[in-house]
C-alpha cells in the first residue's frame, strides 16, 4: 500500500515540475538524486562486487529502464492528467508479457492471452477521442507514455536475459546511476533559462527521494518477501492513488471513461500475469519461467 501511494505520488510530483523545469531536466534530476541515495545504500551492503563485467547490461537496463521511460512520462504529463498517466502506466504488465513471449518464447496460455487482448482493448477504449493529433490535443502525450511502458515491458524481458542472478539492489543502483550519467548532457542542455519555483525543487526532491530511491528499496523487500508474481499486484493500486492526489492537490477530475477504461485494463492485466485466470480447463503450454 505504501509502495503504491509513493508510486502514484510520482504522476502528481511529474505533474507539477515538469512545465518548469521540462521533461529531460526533471527526469536527470530525479535519477541523479535517486542515485546519490541509492547507491550509498548499496556500498553499505558491499554489493559492488556483483556489477563487476556488467557495466554494458546495466548501462542498457538504466537506458530502458529509468532514462527513456521518465522522459517519455514526464513528457505525457505536461498534457494528461495524472490519473490518466498512471492507468497507461498500468499498462506495463501487458508489454511485459507481449515482449516476454516473443524475446524469450515464454509462451502464452489461454488466460495470458486473453488479459492481453482485453487490457489493449481497454487502452484503445481509454484514449478513444483523446488521442488527437491537432494543436491542443494529447495524441504524442497518449504516444509517449504507451511507449515509456513498452521500454518498461523491453527491459523486464533483457534483465532477466542479461541479469539474472544478480542483486536486485545492485541492478537497481547501477542502472539508476547508469540512466543518471546518460541523461547528464542533455539535462544541463536543457536547463530553464527561467527561475525554479521552491514549489518544483520541492516536488523533484520528492519524487526523486521517495518515489524512486526509496519505492525501488521497498520493491526489492516486497520481492523477498512475497516474490514477483505478488509484487507486481502493486500495479492495481497506483491509478487510484495516483488519481486521489491529483483531485486533492491539483483539482484534476475523474471521469467515467477512465474508471470503465482502468477496469478493463486492470482485469486484463490480472489474467496476463496470472493472478486470475479464465475458468475451464487451460491449454497445455509450458510453465512460466521465474
Amino acid at each position: 500500500m505504501i509502495l503504491a501511494a509513493l508510486w502514484g505520488g510520482s504522476f502528481l510530483f511529474m505533474r507539477v515540475a515538469a512545465p518548469e523545469l521540462g521533461p529531460v531536466t526533471l527526469a536527470g534530476l530525479r535519477l541523479g538524486i535517486a542515485a546519490l541515495v541509492i547507491v550509498p545504500l548499496l556500498a553499505a551492503t558491499r554489493g559492488f562486487g556483483d556489477l563487476r563485467g556488467r557495466l554494458w547490461p546495466v548501462l542498457v537496463v538504466g537506458a530502458l529502464n529509468s532514462a527513456l521511460p521518465f522522459c517519455l512520462l514526464t513528457y505525457a504529463t505536461l498534457s494528461v492528467t495524472a490519473g490518466f498517466a498512471s492507468i497507461l502506466n498500468a499498462t506495463t504488465p501487458l508489454w511485459g508479457g507481449l515482449v516476454a513471449h516473443f524475446w524469450l518464447r515464454d509462451r502464452l496460455d489461454r488466460s495470458r492471452a486473453a488479459g492481453l487482448a482485453v487490457g489493449f482493448a481497454g487502452v484503445a477504449f481509454l484514449v478513444w477521442g483523446r488521442a488527437s493529433f491537432k494543436p491542443g490535443g494529447a495524441g504524442l502525450a497518449v504516444v509517449a507514455a504507451l511507449l515509456a511502458t513498452l521500454s518498461y515491458g523491453v527491459a523486464a524481458s533483457f534483465t532477466k536475459r542479461r541479469l539474472a542472478g544478480v542483486n536486485s539492489l545492485a541492478v537497481a543502483a547501477g542502472s539508476q546511476a547508469a540512466a543518471a550519467l546518460l541523461l547528464l548532457p542533455a539535462a544541463l542542455w536543457a536547463w530553464p533559462a527561467h527561475p525554479v519555483s521552491a514549489r518544483a525543487w520541492i516536488s523533484v526532491t520528492l519524487l526523486a527521494v521517495l518515489c524512486t530511491a526509496f519505492a525501488y528499496v521497498l520493491f526489492f523487500r516486497l520481492i523477498a518477501h512475497v516474490g514477483p508474481a505478488r509484487a507486481v499486484s502493486v500495479t492495481f493500486l497506483i491509478p487510484p492513488f495516483a488519481v486521489l492526489w491529483g483531485a486533492v492537490f491539483l483539482g484534476e477530475p475523474l471521469t467515467s471513461r477512465m474508471v470503465l477504461g482502468s477496469a478493463v485494463i486492470f482485469t486484463g492485466t490480472a489474467l496476463a500475469t496470472g493472478l486470475a485466470r479464465l475458468p475451464g480447463r487451460e491449454a497445455a503450454t509450458p510453465a512460466r519461467a521465474g
